[in-house]
């Protein structure tokens, strides 16, 4: 198998993501290539938990494709709220929210919590299907510690990267540098054991 380049597609149609695992995957002779390609539309998130979403994801895209695939399913759970927003963070303020009101409806839900009772961390589960009626999925899960800030902070990033406070760095997910980010964020900590893994 050594030296032969495999194509794997990626249950997605966000570039950013794709781009992300191209640089990750770069060195291990893995070509990925967007579900777009393969005329694959996104498939509705049914499951109740992350590692269901990213299943469902990478087996509609392995069936239709014919190739392996690579799901991710990511979000936002806080501890207050009982791990809210979860598996809805992309569309916890309503299934067409923006990120800007999806940070604000999570602002009003924390109104008047002290710094020790807004603990939260980001959910990333990546899952590699070998087929689309694989048995036996490999799932990987990376977590990032932290807290819900009480105002949002910086511009880099995206969804709830403005208001989560990343206590190593002393700063919003929002203000760090990409590259800082993108070594220890939740979905760097899940693409390191899949790669690993692959």
């Amino acid at each position: 198998m050594s030296g032969e380049r495999r194509q794997i597609v990626l249950a997605s149609g966000n570039q950013g993501k794709l781009r992300e695992f191209q640089h990750l995957l770069a060195n291990l002779n893995i070509d990925m290539l967007p579900q777009s390609q393969f005329n694959v539309d996104s498939v509705e998130e049914t499951g109740l938990t992350f590692v269901e979403n990213a299943i469902l994801k990478a087996r509609h895209a392995a069936k239709i494709s014919g190739l392996p695939a690579i799901a991710d399913d990511s979000g936002i759970e806080v501890d207050a709220l009982n791990g809210q927003p979860g598996i809805y963070s992309a569309r916890y303020a309503g299934e067409e929210a923006s990120d800007a009101e999806n940070n604000a409806k999570l602002l009003k839900n924390l109104e008047g919590l002290q710094e020790t009772q807004r603990t939260a961390r980001f959910h990333c589960v990546l899952v590699y299907l070998r087929h689309g009626d694989d048995p036996t999925p490999l799932v990987c899960h990376g977590a990032w510690e932290g807290r819900i800030l009480e105002a949002p902070s910086g511009d880099h990033g995206f969804g709830y990267d403005p208001l989560f406070y990343v206590p190593s760095e002393g700063c919003s997910a929002a203000v760090l540098p990409k590259d800082v980010k993108n070594s220890i964020s939740h979905r760097a900590i899940a693409m390191a054991k899949l790669a690993e893994q692959l």
